[in-house]
């Protein structure tokens, strides 16, 4: 296989060794994107079995989320003194461990603390895993790897509720969890002997504040997201949207005083000069218009699946599936065409065709059949593949190896600011039509109400989109780097 070819001149690792970090890597990060989407699955279950009220379920979820938010910058930056193998091996123990607890927990209060340690493992394993990819493959190579690591997290997404499903049928939901630990211990004792350890001397004590605000400005936006997926709720409107302006005041603040930190420490968290090189930024911009429009999309299609055409929860998650499988039939091809063609070109060409399949939703009839919807769920998906390898290569390659760990963190922190606005424009959206149903008399809004909100948010999605295509296609102007 070419991925492990080794030629006179290749940077990374011999073949071999390249092997195995690759599949530690990748074991990693099934395990992730698997807890993410099978615990959303078994939160019912999770509520029952422990009589936790809904709400109290739901920071299941969240406190994953909100711990990996966090400290993804700082454990990008961490890396260069700790080493890829120290950080990953330690994170990837912390997650497998922290499962475990999970699964022998007895209270929601433990299960919670449990998901907020796996959430810090889980953060200190994908904040550098790209990083990794770009130590370990040579620069030919980089765009197939990250090809082929695009089609296994729309694999292991579409699994996921299938696999979460049946776990909770047949043997409950605390295998939900249980499942990561033996896949863990593999992936731990592979990660060890096969990931290079590339320590380098720190030049000024870590940078602290600059942790801190980080840690501060993310929690607080997405906790700004999560309050604004409340203002729908009747009778909240008021106070969930004066708590989410809080939030994102504290956000905006804590991003401001993190940006004038950095440019005065020794050593800053996220070194800002990697953002000088012009087709770096233009490259992490596009990636957080593009969330922006995938974290709309992901969250309005279940409310426009089930709210408005009646479909069940079940029957939702098939409707979605052709969306990672167009993921699984073009992202290899883009990876490989990226490592031989404009990566910015392959990434432009691939959000047109992401565009246009949102704006194919958004025209999706009052009552649509199965294969309406799938059809365009499928031009989605085969846009986003198709831009989504390409344009990581175009951030990773245009930094030198050294700052491949802060790039990485970058490429994170877009995927989940993205996602995150996207999810408070849609609540904000979905705010201003239930105000109106009430207005009306309504207790909440009708089907047909629900289909024109989640339309106008798909609209919202594809003008994200269109955005980030004119950024993207900004780059074909501009002369490639070759950083070492």
């Amino acid at each position: 296989m070419e991925l492990f070819s080794d030629l006179p001149d290749d940077e990374g690792l011999p073949g071999a060794q390249r092997r195995r970090a690759m599949i530690a890597v990748m074991t990693a990060t099934t395990m992730a994107v698997f807890d993410g989407t099978i615990v959303n699955v078994a939160l019912p279950q999770i509520s029952v079995a422990l009589g936790a009220s809904a709400a109290a379920s739901i920071w299941v979820a969240n406190a994953y989320l909100l711990a990996v938010a966090m400290t993804l910058a700082t454990f990008a930056a961490l890396s260069a003194r700790v080493g890829f193998r120290n950080q990953f091996t330690i994170g990837l123990a912390v997650f497998t461990l922290a499962s475990l607890g999970c699964a022998l927990a007895n209270s929601v209060s433990l299960l919670i603390l449990m998901r907020v340690l796996q959430g810090l493992g889980g953060a200190a394993m994908l904040s550098i895993a790209p990083a990794i990819h770009r130590t370990v493959f040579p620069n030919r190579l980089l765009g197939r790897i990250l090809g082929l690591n695009a089609v296994l997290v729309a694999a292991s997404t579409a699994i996921g509720p299938v696999l979460g499903g049946t776990l909770l049928a047949t043997l409950g939901w605390e295998w939900v969890f249980a499942i990561n630990v033996p896949l863990g211990v593999v992936a731990v004792w592979l990660a060890w002997v096969a990931i290079p350890d590339n320590r380098r001397p720190a030049r000024a004590r870590f940078d602290i504040a600059g942790a801190l605000l980080s840690a501060l400005s993310m929690g607080a936006l997405i906790m700004a997201a999560d309050t604004c997926a409340r203002l729908a709720e009747p009778g909240q409107g008021a106070s969930a949207a004066l708590t989410a302006s809080a939030y994102a005041l504290v956000a905006v603040l804590a991003a401001v005083a993190f940006v004038w930190d950095q440019r005065r420490a020794p050593e800053p968290l996220l070194p800002l000069d990697i953002f000088v090189n012009a087709r770096f930024s233009l490259a992490a911009l596009t990636s957080l218009a593009s969330f922006v429009g995938q974290g709309i999309a992901f969250v309005a299609l279940p409310f426009l699946f089930q709210n408005a055409y009646g479909y069940s929860a079940f029957e939702s998650a098939a409707l979605f599936t052709p969306w990672p499988l167009g993921i699984v039939l073009v992202a290899p091809t883009a990876g490989r065409l990226a490592d031989r063609h404009s990566p910015a070109l392959l990434s432009s060409l691939g959000l047109a065709l992401f565009t246009v399949g949102l704006v194919l939703l958004a025209l999706l009839p009052d009552h649509a059949q199965a294969w309406d919807i799938g059809w365009r769920a499928l031009v989605c998906g085969m846009g986003f593949g198709f831009f989504q390898s390409p344009n990581n290569r175009e951030m990773l390659s245009n930094v030198v190896r050294e700052r491949s760990g802060n790039a990485s963190g970058v490429l994170a922190i877009m995927r989940t600011f993205g996602q995150c606005l996207g999810a408070a424009l849609l609540g904000m959206i979905l705010a201003v039509y239930t105000a109106a149903a009430v207005a009306q008399g309504q207790l909440q809004m009708s089907a047909t109400q629900d289909g024109d909100a989640i339309r106008l948010s798909l609209w919202v999605a594809a003008a994200a989109t269109a955005l980030a295509t004119a950024v993207s296609a900004s780059r074909l102007r501009r002369r490639a780097t070759s950083p070492a």
